[in-house]
């Protein structure tokens, strides 16, 4: 959970007030790296930030991936600033040895500038400006048609993962989804973040997940995002 320790709540409407959730995207040397993209007060305040300005920060919370069976592929499959989780686990993955697919999806050329982030990834995006023209989860679909002994590896738009989830339980090929749900607290005290199971109970995201498998989650989950 990031937020500048200058103006955090200032302004005519006290915006930003709450710290925004933030993926790490790698941690070595001493420092951590993220990504983000400006959208809203809190995103827009934190990308103002320069150098030697101060950050709050709480974390690390949840939980994360976990990796697959010895000899199983794993299929990395992401969206937008999602990209960020992927490439710290693809890293984490190559070191150990596994076999690693990943595709990723963004709207645009201009969006499609996180796929650097990642290790020769296979690209789709909305507007066909740059790779496959169209949604990441079709790359999905053709690598599993390809070979289905495969760990999904997700973290994207809750669109884009509900997509994924529905994959993942049609075709019996299990997914860990990293899920990009609104948070406020971060540690489990105000369930602002709740998510539907497949049981009909709810769980945390921030601190039962953010990761949660496909099979986890109601197929109508994603009526709760807001």
């Amino acid at each position: 959970m990031l937020a500048s320790v200058e103006n955090w709540g200032g302004g005519s409407d006290e915006r930003p007030y709450l710290p925004r959730a933030i993926s790490v995207l790698s941690a070595a040397n001493g420092e951590l790296s993220f990504v983000l993209e400006a959208v809203g007060p809190g995103t827009e305040q934190l990308a103002d930030l320069a150098e030697g300005d101060l950050l709050r920060m709480l974390g690390p919370l949840g939980n994360g991936f976990s990796a697959p069976e010895e000899g199983t592929r794993a299929i990395l499959c992401g969206g937008g600033i999602g990209v960020a989780p992927l490439a710290m686990l693809q890293g984490e993955l190559i070191a150990a040895s596994f076999n690693v697919t990943a595709l990723l999806g963004f709207r645009d050329a201009e969006h499609a500038a996180g796929a650097k982030l990642v290790e020769s990834p296979r690209i789709a995006t909305d507007d066909g400006s740059v790779g496959h023209p169209g949604l990441v989860t079709e790359l999905l679909l053709a690598e599993l048609d390809l070979d289905s002994d495969a760990v999904i590896y997700s973290c994207g738009p809750p669109q884009m993962l509900d997509a994924v989830r529905a994959i993942s339980v049609a075709s019996g090929v299990p997914a860990q989804l990293a899920l990009e749900a609104p948070m406020a607290c971060g540690y489990g005290a105000c369930y602002g973040c709740v998510v539907k199971t497949a049981d009909g109970s709810y769980q945390r995201a921030c601190v039962d997940g953010p990761v949660v498998g496909a099979d986890q989650l109601a197929a109508d989950w994603l009526e709760g995002e807001g």
